[in-house]
């Protein structure tokens, strides 16, 4: 496809106006060459993009899927032209992490805050992502560095022991449900949970695993963090799966017991991943060798 940035500019110009001549205008063309750019991006893909009336516009099936990837496409120009003004302005580098929830919750924002504070021109943006996708994307080269839990296949990647990760059940300390120091997930799925929102990495994993049991877990509210979840689950009202570390931390400020989870994915690493040490920028490699250096330490 021969489009430009024009092309894509004055078609969602003409969808938001409802009109190409209201379109064209906006995208300070006449009718003609706006009607002759749009003949042109139909002539090449091969296929109508607009139905055309006196009443306006209306796109077709090809039509929609354009403005979804024209608005995606000139988002994504519009980010790079952000962040390329900001180099000139002094930024010396832009960090793209992945990690799993863990990670993101329990030991990155003091780590992360920690280089910054060392690092005045290095900015850092982290994404929360399942597993799975993280690695993906690191051998897809959509990503250069992530963090993720081991017990997905790492096969073909590099990778550094970060942190220890062991996923729990939380319960009420003094609930009588589970009067056991370890269980396992088959022994619990059909309790009510407390789980994480929609969209977080963990809660998808957990949910993954037991679907892999033909079992749909019930929760009786989902909330944005370990913090909230571990103040309902003192309530009484149901439990939680969380790790270790979080649950420890939550169990100083609540009434909060953990039962260890004995299934092989809940004793999972924390591992920090990319493709190529060496290929990576210069400030990629300063992050993981702080990130390696200050990595935490085992839990007693």
């Amino acid at each position: 496809m021969r489009f430009d940035l024009v092309d894509l500019k004055l078609f969602l110009n003409i969808v938001e106006a409802g009109s190409i001549t209201h379109g064209a205008r906006h995208s300070s063309l006449t009718l003609q060459a706006a009607s002759e750019r749009l003949r042109g991006m139909e002539s090449e893909l091969g296929v109508s993009l607009m139905n055309r009336s006196r009443a306006g516009i209306s796109l077709t099936d090809a039509g929609f899927s354009l403005q979804h990837h024209a608005q995606g496409v000139l988002s994504r120009i519009e980010c790079m032209r952000s962040e390329l003004r900001q180099y000139g302005q002094g930024l010396q580098g832009r960090i793209r992490l992945l990690c799993n929830s863990a990670a993101q919750s329990e030991y990155l924002p003091e780590l992360v805050g920690e280089f910054l504070k060392i690092n005045g021109k290095i900015s850092i943006e982290v994404k929360e992502k399942v597993s799975s996708e993280i690695v993906s994307d690191l051998k897809n080269k959509a990503a250069d560095l992530g963090i993720v839990a081991d017990s997905v296949d790492l096969d073909g990647l590099c990778m550094a022991a970060f942190s220890d990760d062991h996923l729990v059940v939380v319960v009420p300390s003094k609930s009588d449900l589970l009067a056991t120091e370890e269980t396992c997930f088959a022994d619990v799925v059909h309790y009510e949970f407390i789980g994480l929102a929609e969209g977080s990495a963990l809660q998808q994993s957990i949910e993954g695993h037991a679907r892999k049991m033909g079992v749909r877990m019930n929760y009786r509210v989902r909330l944005a963090s370990f913090d909230a979840i571990a103040q309902v689950i003192s309530s009484g009202v149901g439990l939680g799966i969380m790790p270790r570390q979080a649950a420890q931390r939550l169990g100083k400020l609540l009434d909060l017991r953990m039962v260890k989870l004995k299934d092989d994915w809940a004793l999972r690493k924390l591992m920090i991943c990319f493709r190529d040490f060496k290929s990576l920028p210069g400030y990629y490699q300063e992050l993981v060798s702080f990130l390696l250096k200050r990595r935490p330490q085992p839990l007693p």
